[in-house]
């Protein structure tokens, strides 16, 4: 069957985009033709715009949503914004995609093809190396740094029963504590119409909980925020949470519901409030949530942070892929 290799924009094929998602090995909010216009609407800066399409007769195989600038090829979406990149591939195309897109990428003057971010199950890491260094390319992949997961059972008290017992035993000890505060309570908070409001007060509680997440919080990233905040609430993957205590909002979180999944993606609390842990609990607290509305996992993504294993995740890899000329 005759195989297409083509660049699109991503008005012409995003619900073709959405619909082949869900039959891919990767498969998560990162990829979604939403989050991928937002972030290149916001930081694209001159380079130019590699959406490559391979199709099977008519029949959407495969995209590359690639970006190149100054001689390097690299996906969409910077670390600091996008914990998971990858090709979209649906399943049981694999050999037809990669070939097709390898001989076509190989062909264009670059230097470097510097992919990211890409999780330690994704096809890209074995194929695309495989067909580089059969063409003569070198190719480098290293360990980027880990996405830690905590695959979740059907109900809370299964899910402390299978931490650890210093871990149930102290989660246990903070969540009597905070019981014991003013009036505590978790709840999302956000729509539409009112989101914008809301990640006022996230932006507030972010900066203050780490100098770090203070300087992260640039203007250009807290516009890049609402953006996400504004399009994936109206598609209910965007929750945005707040513990309160004594009707103050003392930590947030925001977590995608995105896949069977939950991802736990940035956070903040009010330091003042530390002694009641608000900031663990919280994100504990979500984690209970993801149970009673039957997710499958909750995924702290990328980062060691000590919280996440004790909150009962396991580690899982994601790579970067440099090929050179």
């Amino acid at each position: 069957m005759p195989l297409t290799v083509q660049t699109g924009d991503f008005e012409s094929i995003e619900e073709e985009w959405e619909s082949l998602l869900p039959h891919c090995v990767t498969d998560n909010i990162f990829l979604t033709p939403s989050w991928q216009k937002l972030w290149w609407n916001r930081f694209a800066d001159g380079a130019d715009l590699m959406l490559t399409c391979v199709r099977e007769d008519d029949n959407l195989v495969g995209i590359a949503p690639l970006t190149m600038r100054d001689g390097v090829v690299s996906f969409l979406g910077d670390t600091d914004l996008v914990d998971y990149h990858d090709m979209l591939v649906r399943r049981g195309s694999e050999d037809v995609f990669y070939e097709a897109l390898c001989e076509y990428l190989f062909g264009l003057d670059w230097h470097t093809l510097d992919l990211r971010s890409l999780p330690e199950d994704s096809p890209s890491l074995a194929r695309m190396s495989t067909l580089a260094e059969s063409m003569g390319l070198t190719v480098d992949i290293q360990r980027e740094d880990m996405a830690p997961v905590a695959v979740l059972p059907s109900t809370w008290d299964e899910y402390l029963s299978g931490l650890r017992k210093k871990d149930r035993h102290e989660l246990r000890r903070k969540l009597r504590r905070l019981e014991g505060a003013d009036s505590p309570r978790q709840y999302t908070c956000g729509t539409p119409e009112t989101i914008e409001s809301c990640m006022r007060d996230f932006f507030r509680l972010l900066r203050a909980s780490r100098q770090d997440k203070d300087e992260f919080m640039t203007p250009a990233r807290e516009e890049f925020f609402l953006d996400i905040a504004r399009e994936l609430s109206g598609k209910g993957q965007f929750r945005l949470y707040f513990l309160e205590v004594e009707g103050v909002r003392v930590a947030s979180c925001i977590c995608f519901d995105y896949a069977d999944a939950f991802l736990l993606y940035n956070s903040g609390y009010d330091p003042e409030y530390s002694a009641l842990s608000v900031g663990l609990l919280n994100k504990a607290l979500c984690v209970k949530e993801a149970i009673e509305m039957k997710r499958a996992s909750f995924d702290f993504l990328r980062g060691t942070e000590r919280y996440k294993y004790n909150l009962g995740a396991k580690d899982k890899a994601v790579y970067k892929m440099v090929v050179r000329r």
